[in-house]
């Protein structure tokens, strides 16, 4: 299990999957083979498959640990969740709270749970199947939504047979707020034990990093506006999933110059081992600077 020191926090990585199983020219519509035949030294094997020409991906959750509170930050897809249009995430059935329980915590432990946006990869264990219904899993927890996230989707999920986000506003979402377990924040936003929101549309509407300082060490969670290592060369590489592309790429320079800037170590929620890095700048924009080099 990665694990990582920021000043007095502890932030652990909980995964559910991590598969060679993104093909590459699919998920970045820009793409180029020459561009990572440069990189090839790394990619490999932890970041791209070259025999098949897919990523490897993560999809996981940071655990933080901070001044006696226990902080899921994103929660991936979840299990048992309907998501046809998705066959590999569609009922999935994952070790996920197992591997939570490994790093120490119950579902009831957790204190607050933080979505960097509203995809269905990083709210699907908000909620746990019970008795055919969709509760919140975490009881005790208040769950921090981004509120321009939560009226973009609820805008356009009015066709009951064409729910928004593969049906995860319905039932990954909206059991939540109707449990009165939701904070939902506008703008940037200081938390108590260093812990601040700070807008970065693009990606969706209502996406946020959530920024951390403890101790004099830094530490930025970004959910999707990095998905890849490579797109720390490439910050102009959008997934196929960015709603606004020039948004996306405004934020996501605007995050690395940030972390490179004040040293902030970046964790994102789906790039590939060690999972975690820091921006250095260079002559021509960033590199990341993993523990122990590539």
């Amino acid at each position: 299990m990665t694990s990582v020191t920021i000043g007095g926090a502890t932030a652990q990585r909980i995964e559910e999957s991590y598969l060679a199983a993104y093909d590459a020219k699919t998920f970045f519509p820009d793409w180029d083979d020459a561009a990572a035949a440069r990189h090839a030294a790394w990619l490999a094997p932890h970041h791209y498959d070259p025999a098949s020409g897919c990523l490897k991906l993560s999809i996981h959750s940071w655990l933080l640990t901070l001044g006696g509170k226990r902080i899921l930050i994103d929660t991936c897809v979840g299990n048992h969740k309907p998501r046809p249009a998705r066959p590999r995430w569609n009922g999935m059935e994952t070790a996920w709270l197992q591997r939570l329980a490994a790093a120490g915590v119950r579902p009831d432990k957790i204190d607050m749970v933080m979505c960097t946006h509203l995809h269905a990869d990083h709210v699907g264990w908000n909620t746990r199947l019970d008795n055919g219904r969709w509760v919140p899993t975490f009881a005790n927890a208040t769950y921090v939504f981004s509120r321009a996230d939560y009226d973009h989707c609820a805008a356009f999920d009015t066709d009951p047979a064409n729910p928004v986000n593969h049906g995860s506003f319905r039932d990954s979402v909206q059991p939540v707020v109707e449990a009165g377990l939701a904070r939902m924040v506008t703008g940037p936003m200081a938390l108590d034990d260093g812990l601040r929101i700070e807008p970065a549309p693009g990606h969706t509407p209502g996406t946020v990093t959530i920024e951390l300082e403890s101790r004099g060490e830094k530490a930025l969670f970004c959910g999707d506006i990095v998905h890849h290592a490579i797109q720390i060369y490439h910050p102009e590489w959008n997934s196929f999933a960015c709603e606004d592309a020039e948004g996306a790429r405004r934020s996501r320079r605007a995050t690395l110059a940030r972390c490179a800037g004040s040293g902030a170590r970046l964790l994102p929620c789906h790039m590939g081992a060690p999972f975690t890095c820091h921006i250095d700048h260079t002559a021509t924009g960033f590199m990341p600077r993993f523990d122990g080099g590539f």
